[in-house]
């Protein structure tokens, strides 16, 4: 008889679950979760440091917060989504996890995601690999010169730098023309061949954001407010991100 009773015990409201919830359209359905497993079974991080989405969510639900809060599972979601997709009952999973991110102490947050985040917001172009705007224009300006020297068909290639009035506004992976500038080709080559009118810009160049992923609402707004602005000063219409 003792042992019915304890079953019949409630588990511990969790406060994080109900925050969640508040911030969600319907709640985010955090609490539809028929723990069918969908939604592991599609997550590239399943398995890893013992968790996967369907054990995130329940351990949530039964109001296990310090566990949900403290494993480094969280840093491991991509945010990918493919958890939502795969959900009949569309459980948003990823806000939970980022909300738990917001949990840790920023400085106990992973040093490269934290690292490149502060290399954003300390370089105009916003580049996580923290390269200046002056090194991307002479990248870009240098490798044009080079293709066009050295692939047959290619010697009227355009690229332009923070020239107003284009239509796009192209961001950039700066991973790219510090470490393999030879990747920006094939889609300037292709912006080109359709005859899209598109500039690069100095300011906030940079394609990336991790300030998102560190989960630092307020850096990355920072960062995207500085890539709108430059947006507008070019007067573009349309805003190419390549991430």
């Amino acid at each position: 008889m003792a042992e019915a009773a304890e079953l019949l015990i409630e588990p511990k409201r969790s406060e994080l679950v109900e925050k969640v919830k508040e911030l969600l359209p319907e709640g985010g359905n955090l609490s539809m979760c028929l723990a069918c497993g969908a939604c592991a079974s599609g997550c590239p991080a399943t398995g890893m440091h013992g968790m996967d989405p369907r054990k995130f969510l329940r351990l949530a639900l039964w109001g296990q917060e310090e566990e949900i809060r403290s494993t480094p599972w969280v840093w491991l979601c991509t945010m990918c989504r493919r958890c939502v997709h795969a959900c009949p009952m569309e459980v948003d999973i990823p806000q939970l996890v980022y909300h738990c991110r917001q949990s840790w102490p920023r400085e106990e947050r992973p040093k490269g995601i934290l690292g490149s985040c502060e290399q954003a917001l300390a370089t105009s172009g916003n580049s996580a690999m923290g390269a200046s705007s002056e090194d991307f224009k002479f990248v870009v300006e240098d490798v044009l010169e080079e293709v066009r020297e050295t692939q047959p068909g290619m010697e009227n290639l355009e690229v332009s730098v923070d020239r107003k009035g284009a239509y796009y506004f192209l961001n950039q992976n700066s991973r790219e023309p510090v470490t393999e500038p030879d990747e920006m080709v094939p889609l300037w080559k292709i912006l080109n061949l359709v005859g899209a009118d598109w500039t690069y810009s100095t300011k906030g160049w940079a394609a990336e954001n991790y300030c998102m992923f560190l989960a630092d609402d307020e850096s990355w707004e920072k960062v995207i407010r500085n890539k709108a602005a430059a947006v507008e000063e070019l007067g573009c219409k349309v805003w190419l991100n390549t991430e």
